[in-house]
């Protein structure tokens, strides 16, 4: 008997993912991705009971070597964060992954088909050097609308954009697994998911903010060095190369 809250891994994908879930309709299971931003439904034949979640993800990210400031002599001014996003729970995680590298960040739980209609407030009222936009998305080849919420993140970045049209004013950061990255890219967003369409940790879209947050104004980041900071590199990760959002001061 599979109930709703229980973990479950899909038969059918060699159980490569833990998911929760969510809701059982007429016989259909909807599931979310326990450390992947991942929606899928399943039929329960497709689906293992799985005992227990919390060994299923080691993924610590480290981003010691960006925190690691001179501060003998220099002052420092990370760049301020907002995040919005589709999962409560996430949104947790990723806020608990910015308190301990001691980083300002705003964070608010908006569905994605709401947050087009919301950044633009939002924005004004938090005033952030970088934006986070994400929550969950999926890809499918057989339905029509291939991208499950990719077309809310995109409306989203092009909102903000109309906020601040310069890359290196306003950072943002935005999509989940297996979204649509070319046409994110093309909407405004810094960095988006997903160039290979394959799934992305839960903590993938923060830890890009927070490598922006500590990178410095008058450089250009070091794109390579931060998508390898994501759990899936380069295949769940890509941007553009810009100067960073910390001012550095001095005297300290």
């Amino acid at each position: 008997m599979l109930n709703i809250g229980d973990f479950v891994t899909r038969n059918s994908y060699n159980n490569d993912i833990i998911f929760k879930i969510t809701d059982i309709k007429n016989d259909l299971y909807y599931l979310k991705g326990v450390s992947v931003r991942l929606y899928a439904d399943s039929l329960k034949d497709d689906l293992v009971l799985c005992k227990d979640e919390r060994d299923v993800d080691n993924f610590k990210p480290d981003i010691l070597d960006y925190r690691d400031l001179d501060r003998n002599e220099y002052f420092y001014l990370p760049g301020r964060i907002l995040h919005l996003d589709g999962d409560k729970e996430y949104l947790d995680r990723c806020m608990t992954f910015y308190k301990d590298n001691k980083i300002k960040a705003y964070g608010l739980y908006v569905p994605e088909e709401e947050m087009s209609n919301n950044v633009t407030n939002l924005l004004n009222k938090y005033n952030p050097d970088i934006l986070v936009l994400t929550g969950h998305d999926s890809f499918s080849r057989n339905k029509k609308d291939k991208y499950r919420n990719t077309s809310s993140f995109v409306s989203s970045v092009m909102e903000a954009r109309k906020y601040e049209k310069s890359h290196e004013k306003l950072f943002i950061v935005a999509g989940a697994c297996q979204s649509n990255y070319e046409d994110l890219i093309k909407a405004g967003a810094n960095f988006a998911s997903s160039p290979k369409r394959i799934n992305i940790h839960a903590l993938d879209p923060a830890i890009v903010a927070a490598c922006i947050s500590f990178s410095n104004k008058n450089e250009n980041i070091n794109i390579i060095k931060i998508l390898d900071k994501t759990k899936y590199g380069s295949s769940g990760m890509g941007g553009i190369i810009t100067k960073g959002s910390m001012y550095i001061g001095y005297p300290r």
